[in-house]
């Protein structure tokens, strides 16, 4: 995450959410299934603010109890959710967001293709979506992860399933990827999509 993220606080324009708006203070992030909040306190901690995820209210919990520790300025840029990731809206989450993390989010196609799609909505201009997970093929040729096929994706799955959220995203990654373990090395399937920024002279959405 660090590797695909640092830095893109200074290069992500803020526009803002409507014509004559004013721009968000800081860049927002969105981190799904965000368990202990590693991902989402290093971003807060790095100028973003922070809605994070989790179905877990155990998860929550430690992510308060490690963010406690931090400065209030840090602390105060983390809203914590405990809810359904498939029901963002029923949790206020709406964007919009400079980036959105998906990073090990397992899910049945189907439910992960109409995520994705709303995700890709939430995107503000110029800001990334980035996902991660078990590729399909560590099945069979790489280590560990979930054994059930139905919730692995390939980044060609992803591809796909953002290609029909509409033309505004362009994919810039879409690779498996190699994660050391104990053992073999784990396949990952990551991808990194952009929304496009709007032509001079059209509105912000």
């Amino acid at each position: 995450m660090v590797e695909y993220v640092y830095g893109l606080d200074r290069r992500v324009p803020l526009l803002p959410d409507e014509t004559g708006g004013t721009p968000p203070a800081l860049p927002r992030a969105l981190d799904l299934a965000c368990g202990e909040g590693r991902h989402a306190l290093w971003l807060a901690t790095h100028g973003w603010h922070v809605d994070a995820v989790d179905f877990s209210q155990v998860g929550i919990d430690k992510g308060r109890t490690v963010a406690a520790r931090l400065s209030r300025s840090v602390r105060s840029r983390v809203n914590w959710h405990c809810a359904d990731i498939t029901d963002l809206a029923a949790a206020g989450i709406t964007g919009p967001y400079e980036l959105i993390l998906m990073v090990f989010v397992h899910l049945p196609a189907e439910e992960r293709g109409a995520l994705l799609r709303e995700l890709a909505a939430m995107i503000s201009p110029g800001g990334m979506l980035l996902v991660l997970g078990h590729d399909t093929r560590n099945l069979t040729q790489g280590y560990g992860g979930p054994q059930d096929p139905a919730i692995l994706f390939t980044p060609e799955d992803i591809r796909a399933e953002l290609g029909a959220a509409g033309d505004h995203l362009t994919i810039r990654i879409a690779d498996a990827v190699l994660r050391p373990t104990e053992g073999p090395d784990a396949i990952d399937a990551l991808v990194v999509a952009e929304r496009d920024l709007p032509e001079s002279g059209e509105a912000s959405a």
